[in-house]
């Protein structure tokens, strides 16, 4: 790799630390490429990816960015797992290390908060953005369809009165 690949390299590095709702760090010494297949397409099917970059190279990328504080975690065999989703990779990285020994979380980062393995288990464990609006909503339509049973219900128990009434005069 010649420095101009690097160069690419660390900048792609630095959007991924910049644009990211969150990162997972991971070790992943001894899996095979058919584990690392799985974790890229459920980390895909998730919406986040998963990256393999030199550690150093990782490490000049965090430099002045909100999540610089997770370099620490940045020795060894590690691999990157992101997403825009603020709990996407951190739910699949938690439950992909529930699946396999071989992948160790290490720690990560959600905005300018660190998190270590507990922590990345505590984000992982929070609804997604999705059900977080679902539940918002749900919270400010229920009211509005209480409203509405109550204004309809008289008005379908006069139809009711009214058709009993005219079925008694008809008899």
């Amino acid at each position: 790799m010649d420095r101009a690949q690097k160069e690419q390299l660390v900048e792609e590095l630095g959007q991924i630390f910049e644009s990211s709702g969150v990162v997972v760090v991971a070790h992943y010494e001894g899996m095979t490429v058919a584990h690392m297949q799985d974790l890229r397409s459920r980390m895909r099917e998730a919406g986040g990816s998963v990256r393999v970059a030199k550690n150093k190279l990782a490490k000049i990328a965090l430099q002045g960015k909100a999540c610089e504080s997770i370099a620490n975690y940045l020795t060894g065999m590690t691999v990157i797992t992101y997403s825009e989703d603020p709990t996407a990779a951190a739910r699949i990285a938690d439950k992909y290390a529930k699946d396999n020994e071989r992948f160790v979380i290490l720690g990560g980062a959600m905005g300018e908060t660190a998190l270590d393995p507990a922590g990345v288990k505590a984000v992982a464990s929070m609804p997604s953005r999705e059900e977080l609006i679902a539940s918002i909503v749900g919270a400010i339509g229920a009211p509005a369809s209480n409203i509405a049973g109550a204004i309809g219900a008289p008005a379908s128990n006069i139809a009711g009165i009214l058709s009993t009434l005219e079925e008694r005069e008809a008899a």
